[in-house]
């Protein structure tokens, strides 16, 4: 795309957008500046709504580190933070967002089933896991899947790799969900090959996230994929309305073949994922491929967000990979590498429910933890519930370590991320940065027992926000293989000291800070 069609695009959609969110902006203070004609009244009032809007705040059922913010804001800005509030709540509207997906979890549930429930299997072999496996079966609707292979993959390259093999494999049907897509060799090589399976006759589908694709795919995007046979989904579209379910975006990556292959992790479809661009040094990134049973449920999470965009349902039945015949692998027994047979349980998290899925499923691994605890993530913004439960891991001996990236994408979040090392590093947590490049990978891996690779990075964003998912794998060879991966990332990783983090007072002071704003970035 010449620099010609660049600045028509931008001033046709993203240029609009950016414009009319601006003008709110602007009107807002506007009027809140003219109600300074009548002070006398207006003050009262105003102070009178923001004693009422920190009541309703404090009552909400969310995370307390949104109520300090908010309470924060509205104690340092007295005249306006109330209105604010309400001008940012009372536009969003996520309870039809809500009632759709809750409604779509319903209809999939008996789906999920369709490979038998291996709960009682799990544990009856594995006690030590019942906890984990209860709460994602029983409560949160995902069951434990057994004959699933599994291969790690350490990096972008290796990722790009296995996915155009797979792909070339499909022969019913191809999913796509994404984040971000980005025009280049990565994306254009994928797209090379589903628009020849479409036009095979393969039902082919691709959903991204309107917002992470912002400044990333041409206008035409959509109708090109869509002339070629491509279904495209494009989520919850980005409106130039001051609102918080713009905050609510899908994370998520999967890739679902015929429904018995799939793919998530950290990665998105972009070239600096596979290093062929450079951003921020080298780009270290992981996801998991899984084979078999398993493959079914992230296939059923895809079509459980898909079908928010039409009001045709899919039929589950007449997708399900085995419905003809058995399903024939060994539940147990070690392949060669990084591969290996055994229990998994895919998982989804969502922002509209009052369930926070992928934060569980973290904190249950901490605090179950006997002898190490081992996680990559990009970012480190985490609530009283984690630091402690990672805090209290290392007091107790565990040794916990964590990577984040030396070079980051967000100066801001870099800072306030690191305002969190203090309080870890004085706990007896190792925090070390990967001084390569960028660690966008997202894993945990414990006990030579269990790991998850996934979306989900320790913010507030992806914990409380964005719609997330992962994998959680139970006593297999790939736990030695994602340990394996942290450990080769330690030698290029300098571990961050106590000094380091407090050095000076604006060392200290300027964190400390940004941490009040940390659940808003």
């Amino acid at each position: 795309m010449n620099k010609k069609k660049w600045i028509k695009f931008f001033f046709r959609r993203r240029g609009l957008v950016i414009l009319t969110l601006l003008v709110q902006i602007a009107l807002i203070f506007f009027l809140l500046a003219g109600a300074g004609k009548y002070l006398n009244y207006s003050y009262t009032v105003l102070n009178i709504l923001s004693i009422i809007v920190c009541v309703h705040v404090l009552n909400r059922h969310e995370k307390a580190g949104y109520k300090l913010t908010w309470i924060f804001i509205i104690l340092l800005f007295p005249f306006f933070g109330g209105i604010m509030y309400i001008l940012f709540y009372s536009w969003s509207n996520p309870k039809a967002l809500c009632k759709a997906l809750d409604r779509n979890i319903q209809d999939s549930r008996e789906a999920f089933k369709m490979s038998g429930n291996r709960l009682m299997e799990l544990i009856a072999i594995y006690p030590e896991f019942i906890t984990h496996a209860q709460y994602l079966q029983d409560y949160a609707g995902f069951p434990v899947y057994a004959n699933t292979r599994q291969v790690f993959l350490d990096s972008g390259e290796a990722f790009h790799k296995k996915v155009l093999e797979e792909l070339e494999k499909a022969r019913h049907y191809i999913f796509l969900e994404f984040f971000i897509l980005k025009e280049g060799y990565m994306l254009n090589s994928i797209i090379e090959i589903l628009e020849r399976k479409a036009d095979e006759g393969l039902d082919v589908r691709i959903m991204y996230d309107d917002l992470g694709c912002f400044f990333t795919l041409p206008p035409d995007f959509h109708q090109r994929l869509t002339q070629k046979g491509i279904k495209v989904f494009v989520f919850n579209p980005f409106r130039p309305i001051v609102t918080s379910l713009q905050n609510n975006r899908d994370h998520r990556k999967i890739i679902s073949i015929d429904g018995r292959v799939a793919f998530t992790g950290g990665l998105n479809l972009a070239d600096e994922y596979i290093n062929i661009v450079e951003r921020f040094g080298h780009w270290k990134d992981s996801a998991i491929m899984i084979e078999g049973d398993g493959a079914w449920s992230l296939t059923l999470i895809f079509l459980q967000m898909w079908n928010l965009s039409n009001s045709e349902k899919d039929d589950y039945q007449s997708m399900y990979p085995w419905k003809d015949i058995a399903i024939e692998h060994a539940s147990r027994g070690v392949a060669e590498g990084t591969e290996s047979w055994g229990f998994v349980q895919p998982y989804a998290d969502s922002p509209v429910g009052e369930e926070n899925v992928g934060e569980h499923v973290y904190i249950q691994i901490i605090n179950q933890a006997k002898k190490y605890i081992y996680i990559n993530t990009p970012y480190l913004i985490v609530d009283d519930n984690i630091l402690s439960a990672l805090t209290l891991a290392a007091k107790s001996g565990v040794d916990v370590r964590i990577i984040t990236p030396h070079r980051w994408d967000k100066r801001i979040v870099a800072i306030t991320s690191r305002s969190y090392y203090r309080r870890l590093i004085k706990a007896g947590v190792k925090v070390y940065e990967y001084t390569s490049g960028f660690n966008h990978g997202k894993s945990f891996v414990s006990d030579d027992k269990i790991a998850t690779v996934g979306t989900t990075n320790l913010d507030f964003r992806s914990l409380y926000l964005h719609f997330e998912c992962g994998v959680l794998i139970y006593a297999s060879e790939t736990i030695a293989a994602i340990k394996e991966d942290f450990l080769k990332m330690l030698p290029v990783s300098q571990e961050v000291t106590l000094k380091q983090c407090a050095n000076n007072a604006f060392q200290r002071i300027i964190p400390d800070i940004l941490r009040i704003f940390a659940p808003l970035m």
